[in-house]
């Protein structure tokens, strides 16, 4: 009885040790919105971040509890990261933008890993690379979105309300609305039932 109390004691501080640590090391001047914190989330940039009502981000009972946390960085002043309401994001995510930004809409359920930007951050000529002008492109992610672990989405992609995108995806290009989409580039297999 007394190991159990201990554990669970140990766990708490350390989860409220991390959370607070990231809480000082974070610098973004315009968040809004109170967030649910499981894990440790580290807000950056010059830009603006907004959370919605009932955002948890970061799962207890989840992989990479204690060994990650969370990134979220809107780069430049106009850039905006807006999280819709009821959204679950789970652990080790990176939302990065510093062009027109990432909207995610309400009811989205994320998985482990997740990583999406609206940037390519370095110019794709190979003699511009750390000098010339990135391609930039908003990302929209419907409502009541699935996504599973480790998918990555790439600049200029909008995602339908009710899709699913499977495991492991990286999505290139848009998917349409009430689709389930796999694959490396992310590939529509199948409608769902509206």
């Amino acid at each position: 009885m007394i190991k159990l109390f201990l554990r669970k004691s140990a766990h708490k501080v350390i989860k409220l040790l991390r959370i607070g640590l990231y809480q000082i090391l974070s610098d973004c001047q315009s968040v809004s919105g109170k967030p649910f914190r499981s894990q440790p989330v580290l807000l950056k940039g010059q830009g603006h971040i907004n959370f919605g009502e009932d955002v948890h981000l970061g799962v207890e009972t989840s992989p990479f509890f204690y060994s990650g946390y969370m990134y979220i960085e809107a780069r430049n002043p106009e850039t905006r990261i807006s999280i819709g309401s009821h959204v679950w994001i789970n652990n080790n995510a990176s939302l990065i933008a510093e062009g027109e930004g990432i909207t995610i809409g309400d009811h989205t359920l994320i998985g482990t890993h997740f990583e999406v930007v609206d940037s390519d951050f370095h110019d794709l000529h190979p003699n511009r690379r750390m000098t010339g002008h990135p391609l930039r492109k908003r990302v929209d992610i419907g409502t009541n979105v699935f996504i599973g672990a480790n998918v990555k989405i790439l600049k200029g992609v909008t995602i339908g309300d009710n899709s699913v995108i499977g495991n492991g995806a990286v999505v290139t290009s848009s998917i349409p609305a009430n689709s389930v989409a796999v694959g490396c580039p992310a590939r529509v297999i199948k409608a769902l039932p509206t």
